[in-house]
């Protein structure tokens, strides 16, 4: 017997005891918790995101649509980065005010290669603000999941407030569970058993979130 065949058996005895015309799992399950948290405007949502990004030691940068290029520039080169990794689907034009060499991703970068990389630069999904949490689903602007978390620097653009929604489960009706997902709150980090603070374990060691809106820019400091 294979460990496929001792598993499903296991699980087959688990279930002798439920009757045939038992109420089905997604019914019997109540979902009536509150969907988010508090009455807010679009506005303090979004600052609430800002606030929870920053908490988590992200740094939170904001501009407009038209001053988006030359911040990723900016922030590029405020951190060294000689090489970019870039999704398919990437705007072209977010990456037009650097001369950084970009790197294309493809299935056949090895995470030897994808190390030696300075940076990435994404879109996202949607951001959930009250637990600060950015999503990615592997869409054409958003790549592999392997190019944002071995790559220690990650510059992720989120559109307000398009993209910003207050809670969790706001986030999850937006979602494909069929896709990749990957969830980021803040820099990747871990603690040990003396709660010593290690950050870049299990992805970039920094993450730079841009808000990008039609609104004036004000830099959120972090």
């Amino acid at each position: 017997m294979s460990s496929r065949e001792r598993i499903l058996g296991r699980v087959q005895r688990a279930l002798g005891d439920v009757r045939e015309d038992d109420t089905p799992y997604e019914e019997a399950v109540r979902r009536d918790y509150l969907r988010e948290h508090g009455d807010r405007s679009v506005a303090e949502t979004v600052e609430l995101l800002a606030e929870n990004l920053a908490d988590y030691r992200a740094l939170v940068h904001r501009c407009t649509e038209a001053e988006l290029a030359a911040t990723i520039a900016g922030l590029l080169a405020g951190r060294g980065s000689r090489t970019v990794v870039v999704p398919p689907g990437l705007e072209p034009s977010w990456l037009a005010a650097s001369d950084v060499e970009q790197i294309e991703d493809r299935a056949e970068n090895t995470p030897h290669e994808l190390d030696r990389i300075d940076s990435v630069v994404t879109a996202c999904a949607v951001a959930a603000a009250e637990t600060g949490t950015i999503v990615l689903d592997g869409g054409p602007d958003q790549g592999r999941r392997r190019i944002t978390l071995v790559p220690d620097h990650h510059i992720c653009v989120v559109r307000v407030p398009d993209q910003v929604v207050s809670s969790v489960p706001q986030a999850l009706q937006r979602l494909d569970p069929t896709r990749p997902l990957t969830w980021i709150s803040g820099p990747s980090a871990t603690s040990d058993i003396e709660l010593d603070r290690v950050e870049g374990v299990h992805g970039p060691r920094t993450l730079e979130v841009v808000l990008v809106s039609d609104q004036p820019s004000a830099e959120v400091n972090s």
